[in-house]
């Protein structure tokens, strides 16, 4: 892998993993059209994924710092039996409603994750197009909800539980795993700021899991990374989903939201018809046309 194709995947990476437009689908389309899905497929998208961690961590560092103190804090509410459901700050009951979040994501994995292998691995796109679609459905019907007033204290078991469970579905290449959680939040009347930092936290557990699930796979071909590309994975990916966050909150916050909408339905239409002709003619679109 050239240093220009692993800046280009970290761009997208970047960008499209905070961005409600979802990342796997994009990098899943890059590689379809382009064929890089080598040898170093599974280790650079390891690399990429910590990179977006880094992002998560230094837009909310904050929040997280509270939340990580809080969350020792009530370990030892716990083990000294002082810790009450009915009696938790805001901060505590964000990190209980970010465990109950990540339940179904282990129950979908459980059921469904040779299901997501096998459309993650496959050679065509319809299932992309139709992905694309889905996210583009859950923005517009957030659209509509953009006026909520919870904020981190006021999250129940069935908000998490209902944001969890559109987090289980972004697995799939096209869906958007931001998208959809923030998506969810809103439709449960979570505010705008509340709605946001759920979502990207939320995801630093379920990234680290699919990480760590990914290293089992790692072969010594996936190991030929030259230091320099893996430095520019890590930096552009960070850079670019930093700035990507703040992308997200401002347009949310400007209730200019609905550009995603308008931009995955567009862009689930084409792929759709792109991978309909290639499944029609058994070429590529690439050939048919060059």
């Amino acid at each position: 892998m050239s240093i220009l194709e692993a800046f280009i995947q970290a761009v997208i990476q970047g960008l499209t993993e905070f961005l409600p437009v979802s990342s796997s689908g994009h990098l899943s389309l890059f590689q379809h059209f382009t064929g890089l899905s080598g040898e170093s497929g599974i280790m650079f998208s390891i690399i990429l994924h910590i990179g977006t961690l880094v992002a998560v961590v230094g837009a909310f560092y904050k929040l997280i710092w509270a939340l990580i103190k809080e969350f020792f804090v009530m370990l030892k509410d716990i083990f000294t039996g002082k810790f009450s459901f009915k009696n938790m700050n805001p901060e505590r009951n964000m990190i209980i409603m970010i465990i109950v979040a990540l339940l179904p994501l282990v129950v979908f994995y459980l059921l469904l994750g040779d299901v997501y292998k096998a459309v993650a691995s496959d050679n065509d796109i319809i299932v992309e197009g139709c992905c694309f679609l889905i996210t583009a459905l859950l923005l517009f019907v957030a659209d509509r909800r953009l006026n909520g007033k919870k904020t981190k204290g006021d999250i129940t078991a069935k908000d998490a539980l209902i944001i969890g469970t559109l987090q289980g579905i972004a697995p799939l290449p096209g869906v958007s795993r931001s998208g959809s959680t923030i998506s969810a939040g809103l439709m449960r009347g979570l505010d705008k700021a509340t709605a946001v930092a759920f979502s990207f936290i939320l995801g630093i557990p379920a990234i680290l899991g699919g990480s760590v699930m990914e290293l089992k796979e790692v072969t010594p071909a996936d190991l030929n990374l030259s230091i320099p590309v893996i430095i520019v994975g890590l930096v552009v990916s960070a850079v670019v989903g930093f700035l990507s966050i703040k992308m997200v909150q401002w347009l949310l916050n400007s209730d200019k939201f609905k550009i995603f909408m308008i931009y995955t339905f567009i862009l689930g239409v084409v792929v759709l018809t792109v991978g309909i002709i290639e499944l029609v003619s058994g070429q590529s679109i690439v050939t048919l046309l060059f």
